[in-house]
């Protein structure tokens, strides 16, 4: 069973299902996901600042947040992409997970505004990841302490980008400690187990996630392009390390933990956190559920493993 506090919600949801993502204009979807963020977002984590920016790369430029923690240990800087399946999600959706990540974890985190479809379809988001990661990881001392590991971090949709850019630069030299994908989808495809037995009722809907892919896609067909879907690489040797986070009653639960597997068999070095009775989305539900921040907790623990070991 789900956990009991979010049972009512996963009881609406299956009672009175959303509307299908067809029927809703996009800026209504945009504007309808900021809502129900900052109705769940509960007390805002202080940090010591949150500073507006931006990242310049080749031809464009995406904005960016910057969260500076009270206690900053000067370690590690997390490259954040945010979730909201390529389509609805911005710096505002996800500022109160940034916060509570960047203080449980003393480290700073940059927040990527990268660029979202219908109106930039696939690989738009994709080479905005790859490309900001080169960008940070060649200047991270304009953003963090000297010495500062780089972590590359995102969720749901965010986290794919973060495994594509991850995979795409591994022999580059680019000195990432490590990668976190928190809840990923990993393709438009969607067969697994769990995509089944979760399909609907559980706060992410398959069937919306694959009209999501659709207008993320536009006219790019090809899904087997590990790009698309990254289940699909056939080397990830040198990929770094990677903290794989998924939930016990989320639809994209087993591909997940088919992408850790699979970065194993590559002989990359990968930490599997299942979360009990959560779903997808869950670490942005601390004012409902106080076992999510918790979850938290341990994943910072995680994060300074990886740091220390690649720092030793």
């Amino acid at each position: 069973m789900v956990h009991p506090a979010l049972e009512p919600f996963v009881r609406a949801a299956k009672q009175n299902p959303s509307p299908h993502p067809s029927t809703v204009s996009v800026m209504d979807r945009r504007s309808a996901f900021r809502d129900e963020a900052q109705s769940l977002r509960g007390e805002i984590q202080p940090v010591a600042s949150v500073i507006d920016g931006e990242i310049s790369l080749e031809g464009r430029t995406l904005g960016s947040r910057m969260y500076v923690p009270q206690n900053d240990e000067g370690k590690a800087l997390v490259l954040f992409f945010h979730g909201g399946s390529f389509i609805v999600g911005d710096l505002e959706t996800h500022d109160a997970l940034c916060r509570r990540l960047c203080t449980d974890t003393g480290m700073r985190f940059l927040a990527v505004n990268y660029r979202l479809a219908p109106e930039h379809t696939f690989p738009a988001s994709v080479n905005d990841a790859v490309d900001s990661v080169r960008q940070v990881a060649a200047s991270i001392s304009t953003y963090a302490s000297p010495g500062a590991e780089l972590i590359v971090m995102g969720d749901s949709a965010g986290a794919a980008l973060v495994a594509v850019a991850c995979a795409l630069t591994r022999c580059e030299n680019l000195a990432i400690a490590a990668q976190v994908l928190i809840y990923p989808t990993l393709g438009p495809e969607v067969v697994t187990q769990s995509s089944h037995t979760y399909a609907t009722g559980y706060l992410l809907e398959i069937d919306h996630l694959r009209y999501d892919y659709m207008q993320y896609l536009g006219d790019w067909n090809d899904h087997t392009d590990p790009r698309v879907t990254p289940l699909m690489f056939d080397d990830l040797t040198g990929a770094p390390p990677a903290i794989v986070v998924v939930a016990q009653f989320d639809p994209l639960r087993d591909e997940g933990v088919a992408y850790a597997g699979l970065l194993e068999h590559f002989g990359v070095r990968v930490e599997l956190l299942e979360a009990e009775d959560m779903v997808h989305g869950f670490l942005d539900l601390g004012a409902l559920v106080p076992e999510t921040l918790e979850i938290v907790d341990d994943l910072a623990v995680h994060l300074h493993r990886y740091v220390e070991h690649a720092s030793s």
